[in-house]
């Protein structure tokens, strides 16, 4: 499309393209994806990844949406700060970087189902879950962002988030273990009362015991009576 617009060659696109990368004007977090850089971002090589990531998902025809750590943070539930900018896809995406950041894509069959909210960035607009779905992702994803205790305190924080009915409505398209472990936590944190209508969910649907951690599958522990959760592992968050 750049180079249509300028009416030049692929090959003197390509040219200037690798003339403007080497002055820190470009970066190129994908093979034919620039990025215009402002001359107040030039020392760090790049724009903040929200300022691009619904162009570059655009660019790989993937839908998409800012999950996990960074939802979070963007949910006010910052306490444990990602080092990378998380985002969960439909494609099997290969990590990237943009000057300093690091995008980290996690794939998902049911992108297109999670509840998403659109937030205004410098440049337009991103893809980014909802407080409940997010608290869904970080269980799910848990042992791929640090294990349970590194979520534990984002997911408190997240607690005071959520609605108590949207929280619900969500679990009904995430896998029962993933609710019951979710729950189970959100009670532990302090949250209980967000959980009247998921726990009446999760019961209609005839539970069975799950472990609450992956990490140790051998236990002696015996599974809680209201979301049939078997700690086999001690979760505990920051103060």
């Amino acid at each position: 499309m750049a180079r249509r617009a300028l009416g030049i060659s692929a090959a003197a696109f390509k040219l200037a393209a690798q003339r403007l990368v080497a002055k820190r004007r470009l970066c190129m977090p994908r093979r034919g994806f620039f990025v215009i850089i402002p001359l107040e971002y030039a020392s760090v090589g790049a724009t903040p990844p929200s300022w691009f990531i619904d162009e570059l998902m655009k660019f790989h025809d993937a839908a998409y949406y800012v999950g996990l750590l960074s939802a979070a943070a963007l949910h006010g539930a910052a306490h444990q700060q990602a080092q990378e900018f998380q985002v969960v896809t439909d494609q099997l995406l290969r990590p990237t970087t943009a000057g300093r950041a690091r995008l980290r894509f996690f794939q998902k069959r049911t992108v297109a189902a999670t509840p998403i909210t659109e937030l205004r960035t410098e440049t337009g607009t991103m893809r980014v879950s909802t407080p409940e779905a997010t608290a869904f992702d970080l269980v799910r994803y848990a042992d791929s962002i640090g294990g349970l205790n590194s979520i534990a305190t984002v997911l408190g924080e997240l607690g005071e988030k959520l609605d108590t009915r949207r929280l619900a409505k969500v679990a009904e398209n995430v896998e029962l273990g993933v609710v019951q472990r979710t729950a189970f936590l959100l009670e532990r944190l302090g949250h209980s009362a967000k959980l009247g209508s998921t726990a009446r969910w999760v019961a209609s649907n005839h539970p069975r015991p799950v472990l609450l951690g992956h990490r140790n599958g051998i236990t002696t522990a015996v599974a809680d009576a209201r979301w049939h959760v078997v700690e086999n592992e001690v979760v505990e968050a920051d103060e």
